[in-house]
């Protein structure tokens, strides 16, 4: 297994029943700064994305569609689930897909293996069904339904009615796992984050695990049980094993040695299959569990849940198509404490891209590079006699580099920019102090006015390795605006001070033009 020098991140893999909403693409872009920000640091980073192609709804969802569920499966991973990668910048080393042969092989290998060991038996199973979250629910998880499901238990989090099944199913033993799920959440406290997750999911088990359910006999679209083709693989126990099918299980020992375990990112609602199920599989199956499960919140749009059904949804391309992808990444890893649910609208995302992106950030750039080019004939000065101030933004390239690292391994990633933006108003606030444009009128000071652009040109390019992660595009720009050395995004991350580039800048055009018209 890894020995802990590569980084394996994941997203959850998506149900291709519907297209993506921006929900979708703020754990994408969450799991890409992160992979970005690894790989940075000269990691060996593995990024993993991909589809859930198999069970009830997609069925139903392909029926309804009059095509069969392959064929609707590969319509909307080619028209919707992979062009998403593309509109929010995503740099995923890996796209799986569980009908993929690699994947459906190896999950049978690994379903198989604890068929063989006695983790797995024939049972009966009556309750509650929900097939928007293909999952058998508890009382608990059912509320009154309103509107035309009056009268009805429906989802707590769709809000559709359960349905009542009746089956004749292979269940694994799950409940035997319970106290060692307790033993290892105890011994590994940072399992899962953040901690309202991690005391949800140890209050859950501390009840009492129950078998699970892992077969369906009622359809046939999903993996063969391979002692039984009557029956076909539960789509939760078929989609969580794409973490380990992706990463060479079954077929290629040396890249599955260099890369698990993984670290997954989840939406709080699928928290308990990842932190649960998931570790109890794998501990069954005598591998070793996920580095960390962290279950952020969910976008809220007047106060509800991100949701299609609910016309809530908002398309990534409805921002992108007017602030751009960087604006996106930017937002949603800025506005929202991760981990925590946040609320997005219009009018906010609106304000952040004009006070911090616009006038922020790209203008403090537009501003240096412009009097470069304007006093020095865009020469690099060098540095005279360096005062306080000058030594005071040095430390706090320094210190916010510093920082922002140390949030990244704690995948705070709010943290992380938060850190990084008191180095833009720190230069922002150095500049209108200097009054470089007046140091400029007087030929005594010029040694003055080259140690102060000398000072902002560094922080400008600290600034655009810091950012890279984040904002891939305008820190492009501007790397190449400074002279910097090669890629942006090759330039070590937790050293970010020490980026190196050429003698001279070059003319930058704005990063973030005004916006006239807001949008909504």
């Amino acid at each position: 297994m890894s020995d802990g020098s590569s980084f394996y991140i994941t997203t959850p893999i998506f149900y291709v029943n519907d297209v993506p909403h921006i929900g979708h693409a703020y754990t994408e872009v969450a799991a890409d700064v992160l992979a970005r920000w690894h790989r940075q640091r000269g990691e060996d980073t593995w990024l993993l994305t991909g589809t859930d192609e198999h069970g009830q709804k997609i069925l139903r969802t392909a029926t309804a569609n009059g095509v069969t569920p392959k064929e609707w499966a590969d319509r909307l991973v080619e028209t919707a689930w992979k062009p998403l990668l593309k509109t929010v910048d995503i740099t995923n080393d890996d796209f799986i897909r569980t009908t993929d042969v690699r994947h459906e092989v190896n999950a049978q290998k690994f379903l198989q293996h604890l068929f063989d060991a006695g983790h797995i038996y024939t049972g009966e199973y009556e309750g509650f069904y929900c097939v928007g979250c293909e999952e058998y629910k508890q009382p608990g998880d059912l509320v009154d339904g309103a509107g035309e499901y009056t009268g009805q238990q429906v989802c707590a989090i769709h809000s559709i009615p359960v349905e009542l099944l009746h089956e004749k199913n292979y269940f694994f033993r799950m409940s035997t796992f319970t106290d060692r799920l307790l033993a290892m959440y105890e011994a590994n406290p940072t399992f899962i984050q953040p901690e309202s997750a991690r005391n949800e999911v140890i209050s859950f088990v501390k009840q009492g695990l129950s078998d699970l359910s892992i077969s369906r006999s009622s359809f046939d679209w999903g993996i063969k049980v391979p002692w039984d083709d009557s029956h076909v693989v539960y789509v939760w126990f078929d989609a969580l094993l794409n973490y380990i099918t992706a990463a060479g299980y079954g077929q290629d020992d040396e890249k599955f040695s260099r890369l698990w375990p993984a670290t997954h990112i989840v939406g709080k609602d699928i928290l308990r299959f990842h932190a649960v199920i998931w570790p109890a599989m794998l501990l069954a199956a005598g591998l070793p569990v996920p580095t960390q499960v962290f279950g952020h919140g969910w976008l809220l749009v007047g106060g509800e849940k991100m949701s299609k059904s609910k016309l809530t949804g908002i398309a990534p391309n409805q921002i992108t198509d007017t602030f751009g992808s960087d604006t996106f990444r930017y937002y949603f890893m800025r506005a929202i404490s991760f981990g925590q649910d946040g609320s997005f609208s219009w009018e906010d995302l609106s304000a952040r891209y004009q006070s911090e992106l616009a006038n922020g950030f790209g203008n403090l750039a537009s501003r240096v590079i412009a009097m470069v080019v304007r006093y020095c004939d865009g020469e690099i000065p060098g540095v005279g006699t360096p005062t306080e101030a000058d030594a005071a933004i040095r430390e706090t390239e320094i210190r916010v580099t510093q920082v922002a690292d140390a949030a990244i391994d704690r995948l705070a990633l709010h943290e992380a920019l938060a850190a990084v933006w008191e180095l833009v108003d720190e230069l922002n606030g150095y500049i209108t102090t200097q009054e470089p444009w007046a140091l400029a009128k007087n030929p005594d000071d010029r040694e003055r006015l080259e140690t102060v652009l000398h000072t902002v040109v560094r922080g400008l390019g600290t600034l655009a390795v810091l950012l890279s992660p984040v904002t891939p595009q305008a820190t492009a720009t501007l790397w190449a605006a400074l002279g910097g050395t090669g890629l942006v995004q090759d330039q070590p991350i937790d050293r970010a001070w020490e980026w190196t580039g050429g003698t001279h800048v070059s003319p930058l055009a704005a990063l973030f033009p005004r916006i006239e018209a807001t949008v909504g």
